[in-house]
């Protein structure tokens, strides 16, 4: 059975009342289409903990600083839908640019802190546009849940904080990073790795394991990251924008594992930019 499509704003309302008269309750999964396991990993997340899963698709302009990403970027709809109806959500909300931003729309949510560093450093009013985007989701959904991967795990935090300082009522629930058979982790840019960068792009992962480990040993990260980093470009890498431990709690910059940390890296493999963390428990000594 096909997932029902949903394209406009009072369409999508007039659902989850129907849905609130009967008591459910409502998830909410985000996302840009090019569904891949990852994706279907949170609509079963979503399906595990309400009663209603709604995903989204709607490829934001207002987060590509590069206009040729933007162009890029796959767009799957069909493909898509039919994925979501195989895992079981209820409807596909799927608005066109116009429903999200309006003729004289001219408001942008900004978040500081979470945002600096990292991917907001490389991809300048990234994250403006993500938090815009997602506070209208949550805001036109109502849902009670949303279900956000630990990949993009400083857009995690971002969402976290925009949430709570706006006082929208939804609880943001994250979901472990999805990874193929060698380890890379699943990401809808992974597509357009010629066959020869795939076969190297499991190197990232790896590297990151490695180093963590090295770091739960006790080791400092500067000489540790500064090694990791020149072993991806023996790898076949191009340009690592960065790579840094950060706190899991609040993202400051850690040069040990004191507590628990994250390992973050983007790296560019051909004309793909990767990106990908792992957890790093904190080091006994």
């Amino acid at each position: 059975m096909a997932v029902p499509i949903v394209r406009t704003l009072s369409v999508l309302r007039q659902t989850v009342a129907g849905w609130r008269a009967q008591g459910f309750t409502v998830g909410l999964v985000p996302t840009m289409g090019a569904l891949h396991e990852g994706h279907l990993s949170l609509v079963r997340a979503g399906l595990a903990r309400t009663d209603r899963v709604i995903v989204t698709l709607f490829v934001n302009p207002k987060q590509f600083n590069n206009p040729a990403d933007l162009a890029a970027y796959p767009r799957t709809e069909d493909s898509d839908a039919a994925k979501l109806a195989g895992a079981g959500a209820h409807i596909l909300y799927a608005p066109n640019a116009a429903e999200i931003y309006p003729e004289g729309f001219s408001t942008t949510v900004s978040v500081a802190g979470a945002s600096e560093g990292m991917e907001g450093h490389f991809r300048p009013g990234h994250f403006d546009g993500v938090a815009t985007v997602v506070a209208k989701l949550f805001l036109q959904s109502g849902a009670d849940l949303a279900f956000f991967g630990e990949k993009d795990f400083q857009q995690l935090h971002v969402v976290r904080r925009m949430a709570g300082d706006l006082d929208i009522p939804i609880e943001v629930v994250a979901c472990q990073t999805i990874r193929e058979k060698d380890g890379l982790a699943m990401s809808s840019r992974n597509v357009r790795l010629s066959a020869a960068e795939r076969t190297l792009a499991p190197r990232l992962a790896a590297t990151l394991f490695e180093t963590a480990a090295k770091l739960t040993a006790g080791a400092d990260a500067p000489p540790l990251l500064a090694e990791a980093a020149r072993a991806l470009g023996s790898a076949g890498f191009g340009q690592v924008e960065y790579l840094e431990l950060r706190s899991e709690a609040t993202l400051a910059p850690l040069v040990r594992a004191s507590e628990p940390a994250r390992l973050l890296v983007a790296a560019w493999l051909g004309d793909v930019r990767l990106i990908d963390n792992v957890p790093v428990a904190p080091s006994s000594r």
